[in-house]
Order: structure tokens, then sequence, then C-alpha cells
């Protein structure tokens, strides 16, 4: 269990907002280029199953990507575009946009058993505590968690009529104040609890799994946390159950990230860009309200990226990434139908 992690994502949330270092608004020149990207794969006749990076050519805002993922990996592992004018495009066109800025940052993998690779993140009405909850699919306040993927992605739509505020924190920072003040505590986080696969188990699988929140590889720090999926695994009687100190070490987890000394929150707007890397950084969302007319519900669209720079993984992060080599495409929920799709199943559309 390494005691202090020194690493640059290892950030307090209130010296986060006042940065800008993790931010770049596009230029003119660069929205031109990612118009003219869009245009070019429209002309072509390209479709999602089919777009390549060729398809949608970026010499300049590709080089941009580039630096956003050096941030992700070895910076503060968040990071932000802004610029892009959503006005006078219609939801397959953004989808189109935003799928051919995703092939210049990586690669796409599933986000559930139905073979999602495009997701929608609405509410579509679908309870958070059902043994299958999603929390994007509901309007629902969200703990802070990671996704089951090396980097999120997100591209904002449409925002609420009121709430929906993003919100990040550091698990760096998080950790280094345990190995801190509550070493023992963190101890705990190092060792195996019981995950729900939320129904995404493959066939002849056990529906929970063994995994701890915190690993390590060769110097590099993991941080997996979905509170819910934990919980959730305690609904299944062959499963070991969470000690008492592993409870209190979560609790403490959560309380560090919910203090407005690690994180800090901020409004989306229409045109947004953000990845995440799962690996170090958590993020959650406030709850929000949707008017009752259905081209105005808040709208996102989201990818689970593998990135070519991404860190070697810990053997206990197998049974989720399957391959923990540097650089694999690794991570999301395989399909079982044997399909992917562009279009999260359920999700509601205009």
């Amino acid at each position: 269990m390494p005691a202090i992690i020194n690493s640059a994502a290892d950030w307090r949330g209130p010296d986060m907002e006042k940065r800008a270092d993790w931010i770049h608004n596009f230029s003119p020149e660069e929205i031109r280029e990612i118009m003219n990207a869009f245009e070019h794969a429209k002309k072509m006749g390209a479709s999602l199953p089919t777009l390549t990076k060729e398809d949608f050519p970026l010499p300049t805002v590709s080089r941009r990507l580039a630096e956003s993922r050096e941030a992700l990996e070895n910076g503060p592992g968040i990071f932000q575009f802004r610029g892009i004018n959503i006005e006078g495009h219609t939801k397959d066109d953004l989808r189109l946009i935003y799928w051919g800025i995703g092939k210049h940052m990586g690669t796409a993998v599933s986000q559930s058993k139905d073979g999602d690779l495009l997701g929608d993140v609405r509410d579509i009405g679908l309870p958070l505590d059902s043994p299958a909850g999603r929390g994007y699919k509901s309007n629902a306040k969200l703990s802070f968690h990671t996704d089951t993927c090396d980097v999120t992605g997100l591209f904002v739509m449409r925002v609420a009529v009121s709430g929906g505020m993003s919100l990040l924190a550091s698990s760096v920072a998080i950790h280094n104040e345990m190995a801190r003040t509550a070493p023992d505590l963190l101890e705990e986080l190092y060792k195996p609890m019981t995950w729900s696969w939320q129904t995404q188990e493959p066939p002849g699988e056990k529906p929970w799994y063994p995994q701890p929140l915190f690993t390590s590889k060769d110097g590099k720090h993991s941080c997996r946390f979905v509170r819910g999926h934990i919980k959730n695994g305690q609904r299944f009687a062959d499963a070991p159950r969470l000690a008492e100190k592993q409870i209190a070490a979560m609790d403490m987890f959560d309380e560090l990230a919910w203090s407005d000394k690690f994180h800090f929150s901020f409004m989306f707007k229409p045109g947004d860009l953000q990845f995440v890397n799962n690996h170090v950084a958590l993020h959650s969302r406030t709850a929000f309200e949707d008017p009752k007319e259905e081209d105005k519900r808040r709208h996102l669209l989201r990818m689970w990226l593998s990135v070519p720079n991404s860190r070697a993984l810990s053997d206990q992060l197998k049974t989720i990434y399957r391959d923990q080599s540097a650089g694999a495409v690794r991570g999301g929920f395989p399909t079982r139908t044997g399909k992917y799709i562009y279009e999260s199943v359920g999700s509601l559309s205009d």
C-alpha cells in the first residue's frame, strides 16, 4: 500500500477551480476545422459504424486532443473543451461530430451488455437503486464515482431547466489525506470488496465479483469506486459480507469527496466536451429537473474510451478491464448481443 502518492493529479477542488490549464476554448479556426471535418464526413456518406479518423480530418484539433490525453494521464486527470456551437444541428449531426472527435481521442468501448458505444445521458425514469440501476438514466443526485473505463467523455447537447451541476474531485488527493490521517482505514480500501455486476455479468458467471477500491502498478495509482455497486453486492447470499471497518473507510472516502476542500462544481454549457481519467478523478452530478417538453430536456452524449497512453493496471482489476497492459483497448461491459449500437437502449428520442 503506497503511503503518499506523488502525482500531478493530487489537487484540491478550490485550487483547481482557480486554474485554467485544464480548459481549452476552441479558437474560431479550430471550430471551422471541426465543422469542415463534419461536412467532409457527411459528403462521404459516413455513418457512425463506418467512420474513421481519416473520414473526419482534424490536423490541428487532433494535436489539441493529444495534449488533453497527456493532461489526463500525467496531469490533473481532467480536461474540458468549450466553444462548439450546437445551434442549427440535429441530434444526428451532433452524434457524428462527437463520434468524429472521439475517433481522434481513443477507442470507444461498450457501456452496457446492450453494446452501446455512444450513450445517452438523460432521465428515462429508471430507479437509481434498482439492481440494474444506472445513474446516467436518472435525474437523481449521484454519489462521487468512477466509470468502468480509462476515460469518460461527455458532450453537452442540452442542460436541465434547473440543477444538473457537474462535480469533480481527485481520488489521489483523497487517498493521500487518508494516508496522513487514517492509514488503517486506507488499508481497508486496498482489500477486495464484493461488487454487483448490475446484471452485466458474463453468461454463466456469478452476479458479483471481488475488487478493491485502490490498486497500484508500476508506480501508478488507480481508483475504482461505485458505492451503489458495492452496496448491491450485499444482495447476494453467497457474497462475502462487508466488514465494519470497510464501511467506515468508504464513509470517510465519501465524506472527503463531498467536502468543499476536495471537490469543486460548475454548470455545463451546451457544446462543452469533458474528459475524465477515471483512475485518478471522481465525478458526480447534482439532481436536476427537466421541463415537460421533450425537446428541452437535459441530454448529454457519453463515450467510454480506451486511450493509447493509458497506464498499466493491477491484476486485481482483471475482472473488469480484462487486459491490464498499458495502452490496451479495455474496460466497459462487453456486449452480450454480439452487436454494437450508437444510442442507449431505452433512451428517449425527440
